[in-house]
């Protein structure tokens, strides 16, 4: 069965509107032998005479009649499918977005977001959900609009990434620990008890293979899985927990932090979404606000 041509839609939907061949030439700008060579075509693929002769006019038949709701209504979506997207209307934007991060995002970037999105967007809603690990079907089935974390080998190569912010481990004790008071050496840090952060319970951290080749290894009291539950532990007893910095800002709130006496690599927070959404006006306009907020300059607790 061949393809029907489509070009013949807008010609019937402008014929069944004017009831005229002549009327229908003028409107469209073709020439009424045109027109009248489209309406043999029309009435040839529809198997219908679509529009017959009474008296001086043309009367529609029943099929036409049948058709002419139908047909204007599949014009005017074919227009909108293929019209270019309108401008945005923030303030009329009604939408729920949903964001993916681990803890630590939310307590130091969304405060500021939310006041933002608020600002210029007050029908726009955020949900923020807990990332419990890198695994990207969430942002593949639609499931989540965006997300930030560290890329890693489970990040789909699809995704579309773009880095927020750059950041480095600290070292977090509670208010009055020895820690917090004269020099730390790598050796008295290593001395100290410890809370490993580790979703799969390992315990392995940058800062031990950093320790490593001074002959030094951590005594790990405790392993977690959330740098929040660290910062808890810490807070309310003698062990050192080692957390991103600017991640855990507001976390680490009314507790003594301080530089690691051994270098370890910064790590790179990045924004990521499908493709899918790439172009959408809404979806871009949130990435904006995400990377302006994380901009910010960022505040030590």
């Amino acid at each position: 069965m061949s393809t029907p041509d489509f070009n013949l839609l807008p010609v019937l939907d402008v014929l069944l509107a004017e009831g005229s061949v002549a009327g229908a030439a003028r409107r469209l700008r073709l020439s009424p032998s045109a027109m009248s060579r489209a309406l043999a075509r029309l009435r040839e693929t529809t198997g219908d005479p679509l529009l017959v002769r009474a008296g001086r006019g043309l009367v529609p038949t029943p099929r036409a009649i049948e058709l002419r709701e139908q047909v204007g209504q599949l014009v005017q979506d074919a227009e909108a499918v293929l019209r270019p997207t309108e401008k945005l209307k923030l303030k009329q934007l009604v939408r729920t977005f949903t964001l993916r991060t681990r803890e630590g995002f939310v307590e130091n970037f969304g405060p500021a977001l939310i006041a933002r999105v608020s600002r210029e967007a007050p029908g726009v809603r955020l949900c923020f959900v807990q990332k419990l690990d890198k695994d990207s079907t969430p942002l593949r089935d639609g499931a989540v609009d965006l997300e930030t974390g560290v890329i890693g080998k489970a990040t789909a190569p699809e995704l579309r990434v773009q880095a927020l912010f750059r950041d480095r481990f600290t070292g977090v004790v509670r208010l009055g620990h020895p820690l917090a008071q004269g020099e730390l050496t790598p050796a008295r840090y290593a001395g100290a008890r410890h809370i490993a952060v580790s979703r799969r319970g390992l315990g392995a951290e940058p800062v031990d293979d950093a320790l490593a080749p001074l002959g030094l290894q951590r005594e790990v009291a405790a392993i977690v899985g959330s740098f929040s539950a660290a910062l808890a532990l810490a807070r309310a007893s003698d062990l050192v927990a080692t957390v991103p910095e600017r991640h855990t800002g507001n976390l680490r709130a009314g507790m003594h932090s301080f530089a690691l006496p051994v270098a370890t690599p910064e790590i790179t927070v990045s924004l990521l979404w499908h493709p899918r959404l790439d172009a959408d006006p809404a979806h871009r306009w949130l990435r904006g606000c995400v990377r302006d907020v994380c901009a910010a300059p960022a505040t030590d607790a």
